[in-house]
């Protein structure tokens, strides 16, 4: 991507909560994103900790149909009303990304590198923020719409089973994407660049 492309996606990037179960782009071209962003995005001492899995159509429901199964189950079927109702949202959308860290490399690096130990569970999450906003950014590039979900670690036991997740994968979250119904969201308020940024440019 050129620079103004990233940063326009960046602009433009919204939460889309209304999405539908279809896709302007091909599955084969959701796959080479999501491959691209896998080969491609850097990691502390190239650590490569995070692994994703790809749900789409019927594969994508059985994941939610989970998470609803989960959280009934949890909070009982009275406070569950609302949460189904949100729920259906996101299953009648065309796909997710569930974001997973391995642990074992973390706690291989952490022996390894004794003088870096404190630091690697925090690069791990810097590695799968860099991948989820990358993957956010680039389906909504195609046409998309997304929203980035937090319902683990509730769900993990049942959906590893469900799609034989490798033991050592932690859950950090779920990109759900489909075609955007309903208008692009406003952009939320952000805090003043002079409360939150600091330059220095120094001299010729």
């Amino acid at each position: 991507m050129e620079t103004t492309t990233i940063l326009d996606a960046l602009n433009t990037r919204r939460s889309f909560y209304t999405l539908t179960a279809s896709s302007p782009i091909p599955d084969s071209k959701i796959q080479e994103i999501l491959s691209t962003i896998m080969l491609k995005t850097p990691s502390a001492f190239n650590s490569q900790t995070t692994r994703t899995i790809l749900l789409l159509k019927s594969d994508h429901q059985k994941f939610w149909d989970i998470v609803k199964e989960v959280l009934l189950a949890k909070i009982g079927a009275e406070r569950f009303v609302r949460t189904g109702a949100k729920l259906d949202t996101f299953r009648a959308a065309y796909g997710t990304i569930l974001f997973y860290e391995h642990t074992p490399t973390v706690t291989e690096l952490k022996g390894q590198f004794k003088s870096y130990a404190e630091h690697f569970e925090a690069w791990s999450e810097q590695t799968s923020g860099m991948h989820q906003l990358l993957a956010w950014l680039a389906l909504e590039a195609e046409g998309l719409g997304a929203n980035l979900q937090h319902y683990n670690p509730i769900i993990d036991p049942k959906v590893a089973e469900a799609f034989g997740v490798p033991e050592g994968w932690k859950m950090r979250a779920q990109l759900v994407f489909g075609t955007a119904e309903g208008g692009v969201p406003e952009a939320k308020e952000k805090k003043p660049l002079e409360e939150t940024m600091k330059v220095f440019l120094g001299e010729q």
